[in-house]
């Protein structure tokens, strides 16, 4: 029925707009735009209009994603990574945002933005806004050095479905963020984002973590859901997403008939890559769930930069060293830091590391790993120091500019541990049966 009405709505808009094109072959109505890109098709599954998204994982070995041919085979949209929480995640995904933007739009290809969430491993409120804060500022740096947003470009989405805050050495989570950290944080984050941006930003997760995660909350629930539900074919006319045997996920967008109240969903992961251009084995692919004036409702409105917008280029920074913990050979040292702008706020980026002194090297090879607490705080591990007395630097750095580097010394007694650790056997390789991800899923 929906598309049905969907078809009369367009008719009508277009004898009073004059803009609808001649049908296709396969008698799919096609729009023209009115705006600076390809006509809008509904040659997605259900007669939607169809949409993909994509981040570094589309390019592998660095091999480009030909737009040209994902427009000709029929997608009007593509969502692309643009930031991450870690740092070596968001690096790549900097390193390809602005490129597959700018080749989608000459391709005829509406551009989104989503950012990908690590929550912070903090207790109390106050932190948990000022983390969501400092990853919003990311985010609108990210934007601006594009130069903002046009009628290019749809909303930003939050990308919320991972709540683990702390990890075990095993790479398995060890602590999960509170159902009222997940709430307040994001409620935070979409908030600046949108009185920022003068759009109304987007929420991507799947409904299980929507209803275990987080709270009701009708201040969420005005935000557009972008919901993930695979092995569901969009193409039914019942189909949608978001159910589950026995009942309905509740969350904040579930309606009175059981129902997720969905904008786009993300109905496989499975597309068949190469059909779309994109080098990589598979691809994430969308439908846009309302009609072609509710589409280009997303893009009204800019978002154009000022100069104190931008993201700023050797920022000053200052360092705290809280605790200091450190024995033996045999012990790693632990160090607590803390990094803060000019304006006592949190860096956005970066990281930390341990630096020797080079007039008194220890002529080993440590190992290094600075675990992100939350926005512009780490515990740093050093594992492999010898027995001695060592001066070094705790050092903060950024790659990518936009905060300037500092630094604290730190003196070191390392005392000889009185035994070896015992290594660990080795344990031969299982064979594990080969699992597949594409099972039941979608591949169109």
């Amino acid at each position: 029925m929906r598309n049905k009405i969907g078809v009369i709505v367009i008719s009508l808009f277009a004898l009073f707009a004059s803009d609808l094109l001649p049908a296709q072959a396969d008698e799919i109505p096609v729009i023209n735009d009115g705006g600076p890109l390809a006509p809008i098709e509904f040659k997605g599954p259900g007669s939607r209009i169809h949409g993909a998204d994509i981040s570094r994982w589309q390019h592998p070995y660095n091999k480009l994603i030909d737009f040209k041919k994902m427009r000709d085979a029929g997608i009007n949209f593509v969502m692309i990574k643009g930031s991450d929480t870690k740092e070596d995640s968001d690096a790549l995904a900097r390193k390809w945002f602005k490129i597959d933007r700018d080749a989608a739009h000459a391709a005829g290809i509406y551009t989104g933005y989503y950012h990908y969430t690590i929550l912070p491993n903090v207790a109390t409120k106050t932190l948990i806004i000022q983390d969501a804060k400092a990853q919003a500022q990311k985010v609108l740096w990210r934007i601006a050095s594009i130069g903002g947003l046009t009628e290019k470009d749809l909303p930003v989405a939050l990308d919320i479905e991972n709540k683990c805050v702390k990890l075990r050495s095993t790479n398995t989570c060890e602590k999960y963020a509170s159902r009222n950290t997940v709430t307040i944080w994001s409620e935070t984050f979409l908030k600046i984002i949108k009185e920022k941006t003068g759009r109304t930003p987007i929420l991507y997760s799947y409904s299980n973590f929507l209803e275990s995660s987080m709270k009701r909350s009708a201040e969420l629930a005005q935000y557009p859901l972008w919901l993930a539900q695979y092995a569901v074919d969009p193409a039914g006319p019942t189909n949608h997403p978001g159910m589950k045997n026995g009942g309905c996920y509740v969350h904040s967008w579930t309606a009175a008939n059981c129902k997720a109240q969905w904008m786009m969903w993300q109905y496989t992961s499975c597309g068949i890559a190469s059909k779309y251009g994109v080098p990589s084995g598979r691809l994430d692919l969308n439908v846009f769930r309302g009609t072609y004036e509710e589409f280009a409702a997303l893009r009204k409105g800019s978002w154009t930069p000022e100069p104190s917008d931008l993201m700023p280029m050797g920022e000053p920074s200052a360092m705290t060293i809280k605790t200091v913990t450190f024995s033996n050979s045999n012990r790693p040292l632990v160090v607590d830091v803390d990094v803060v702008r000019p304006s006592q706020e949190p860096v956005v980026t970066g990281s930390v590391k341990f630096v020797q002194d080079p007039g008194n090297p220890m002529n080993v090879s440590l190992k290094q790993s600075a675990l992100r607490a939350t926005s512009g705080s780490w515990t740093l591990s050093v594992k492999g120091i010898p027995a001695g007395v060592w001066n070094g630097q705790i050092v903060y750095y950024d790659n990518s500019g936009t905060h300037a580097t500092s630094s604290q010394p730190i003196t070191l007694t390392i005392e000889q541990a009185l035994t070896t650790p015992t290594p660990k056997p080795t344990k031969k390789p299982t064979s594990r049966p080969v699992s597949n991800g594409c099972k039941n899923q979608i591949k169109n």
